[in-house]
Formats: structure tokens, sequence, C-alpha cells
């Protein structure tokens, strides 16, 4: 694995942020080589706490950070932050201007005590009409038609994985990059603002501008007009579920043939993807009764050597088993805090043939709170007040 490629190395970046949009940013960042130090309240991160399909959160999106815990509500938190906001090149947060304007942390003043920070906001929404609205990835989804075009007509369904709030991170990450970059040319420090339903809106875009260039709605994915003569999903003779595509002439005639549909790839009224098209009432019967009589492996078999787009079913456990997923480096392990590791994928890029290595552990609530205030110039008895350990107990750190 490409351990060695760590180009934020050398790179301090603060985190103020729960949940999945703020966390994620912290984890890309860090898994390019930045030191990330995460900040918690004293009780710890919310997020830690989570159950059911929260439960993965805090672990999934903050493997290779450190945590200090600082009560920030305290004059004693609020001056350590800003200690170690003086020694950062980032500030990621997600929370909201109100909150942060509690903690002294608002743009303005930050970029007048710490001129050469950048600053990383991950928000519901960029600045205008809706900019202090509180969003949820769901709410986006809704607000955007992405729940809409998901779901069937009267049935609109959220994408089933937190998208916008990865890939909110994602935009984070990615400008904050190219902010280090311009900083670096130019000594000025940036103020970003990256925003959950924009991310959905540029998720939709490709439905927006195809209603801005044909005049005509598109329908939800379900009940889509279909640009290819197959695009759909049937059932084996061994009972799997399949996913078959085909997108050219090429795809037809190979479908056809290895499903032994020979009349069919012989019509002389089906030999261009537009009469194909057209048909697809009269062929998709006759394509689903051919794969209903042909198992998944041998199916698999002949769509893997002639090249026709497939893929059965599945379900996220099954990539445990995954013989690609299991290939060297396609999961990272990363060990809990309590005990116990987990495997997760790491960034989904090659450096130099090589996947990237390991994320890193999923730290302690705290655990790193008296050796990053130490190294800071902090006593011991001043950083057990700012971390509020006078008062809640021995710090972790």
């Amino acid at each position: 694995m490409s351990e060695n490629f760590r180009p934020l190395e050398g790179i301090r970046v603060v985190e103020m942020s729960h949940m999945v949009m703020g966390p994620s940013c912290g984890m890309f960042l860090a898994t390019l080589g930045a030191e990330v130090i995460k900040v918690e309240p004293v009780a710890g991160d919310k997020t830690r706490y989570l159950s059911g399909m929260g439960r993965p959160l805090f672990p999934l999106f903050n493997r290779g950070k450190k945590s200090v815990r600082l009560d920030t509500e305290s004059h004693s938190g609020r001056t350590a932050l800003d200690a170690l906001l003086s020694t950062a090149d980032v500030f990621i947060d997600n929370f909201s201007s109100a909150s942060l304007a509690k903690m002294g942390l608002n743009a303005d003043a930050m970029r007048g005590k710490f001129p050469r920070l950048i600053l990383a906001s991950h928000k519901g929404f960029l600045a205008g009409p809706y900019e202090h609205r509180t969003a949820l990835d769901e709410v986006v989804q809704m607000m955007t038609g992405l729940a809409y075009m998901t779901g069937p007509t009267g049935r609109p369904l959220r994408v089933g994985a937190s998208v916008n709030d990865i890939m909110g991170g994602l935009f984070g990450a990615f400008t904050v990059v190219a902010s280090l970059m311009e900083r670096k040319r130019t000594g000025r420090a940036r103020s970003l603002r990256i925003g959950l339903f924009e991310n959905a809106l540029l998720l939709v875009a490709q439905h927006m501008v195809q209603f801005e260039l044909e005049g005509q709605e598109p329908l939800p994915m379900p009940e889509r007009t279909f640009a290819w003569p197959v695009y759909d999903i049937f059932q084996t003779a061994d009972n799997h579920q399949i996913f078959v595509a085909v997108a050219t002439e090429r795809h037809w005639r190979v479908l056809c043939d290895v499903l032994g549909l020979v009349d069919l790839a012989a019509d002389p009224t089906l030999q261009t993807k537009g009469d194909q098209i057209k048909a697809r009432p009269l062929t998709l019967p006759v394509l689903t009764n051919a794969i209903r009589g042909t198992t998944l492996d041998t199916l698999r078999e002949n769509f893997e050597r002639e090249g026709i787009p497939y893929s059965p079913v599945a379900r996220p456990k099954d990539m445990y088993s995954d013989p690609h997923v299991l290939r060297p480096g396609g999961l990272v392990e990363s060990v809990m805090p309590e005990g116990g590791a987990f495997r997760a994928p790491s960034l989904p890029v090659d450096v130099d043939g090589l996947p990237i290595g390991n994320i890193g552990n999923v730290p302690a609530m705290g655990e790193h709170t008296d050796a990053i205030l130490s190294s800071l110039g902090f006593d011991k008895e001043t950083i057990e007040a700012a971390s509020g350990a006078t008062e809640h107990g021995a710090c972790d750190g």
C-alpha cells in the first residue's frame, strides 16, 4: 500500500464538528497526511453515543484523528482553544453561526486573531435566503428533487446512504487543499463555506438541465424514459437478482447470443439502438424468460467473458466477501478505543498503482489532550481546568 503518500504532512487541522459532513472533511485530510485534531466538548462528541444506523458514524468518519477535550464555555478552555488555533493551518466546523459566535469563533473574529488560518465552515446552505435554516441530508434530498427522482411517483425516497454529507465533506477537503496551495503562493487565507443543499443541487443538475434544454420534466428513475435497450433487474434460475445493461448494438448482439435468442438477434427491426429501445415492451419479456432459465454463475461467466455490464444485486454486508473489495488494500482496519476493530474502505484512489495505506485508529475521547496542550506550554493544572477535568474527573488524555 502507498503508505508514504502523505502530501499534507506538516499541516495541522483543528476540527470542531459532529455527525458526518464536517468529520468526513477532516477524515479525508487526515488520510492525506494532515494532523487532524478533533476538539470535543467535556462530554464528548454526541455522535459517539448514537446507535442503530448512527452507530458507525463516529468511528468511520473520525479515523486517524487526535482527540482533545476542551470546556469551551470556560475561560481556560477558550484560552487553550485559541492557543491551539494559533498553531493550526485549517479550522473545520459544522455548527451554527450562533453557536460559533458564543465561543468567539465567528469568521470576522477569527480572521482578526488568526490571519493565516483557513476556515472551512460546513453549513446547510450557502449564503442566501435559506442560509439560517437547519438542514439534514434527508431534508436537502427532499428540497432539491433528489428524493423525488429516486422513488416512484408519489413516493419520494432518500438515497440509501449519507451521500450529501459525505460528498459535502469531500468538497470541503477539496477546497481546503486548493486554499492551502493558494496561501503558499499569496499568503492569503480564505474563509470557505460548504453547502449541503448546494451539494444535493449538483447531484440533480443532470435532471435540471434536461428540463432546461428540452422543456420536459424527467420522470423519476423507476419510471424513466430509457436511453438504453436493456437497463433492468432480472431474476435468475437459482433465485438471484441480477442487473443487466445493454448500451451498444454490440452488447445487444452478444446478449442475444449468450442467451440463445437467435431470432431476436436476427430480427431486421431490431438492428439499431433506437429500434431496440422502442421495442422494449416486446423484448423485455423474452429476455426475462431467458434469464429466468439461466443460473447466476452461468450468466456471470458469459457476461464477464463478453464484456456485458452486469451485477448481482448485493447488500452492503456482501462487500465483506467480495473478492475485489478483499484485494490488498481494499479494506483497511481501524482499532476502536474500547477494544476491537472494524474494516472499512479507504479513499477510492490508487497512487502509483497502490491503494492508499492505513487511515488510522479511532481516538478515545480526549486521548491526546495532555500531550497536545502540554506541547503548547500549558501545565497540568491549567490543562485540567481547560478540559473540564477538575469538575468532571480526570482527563482521559
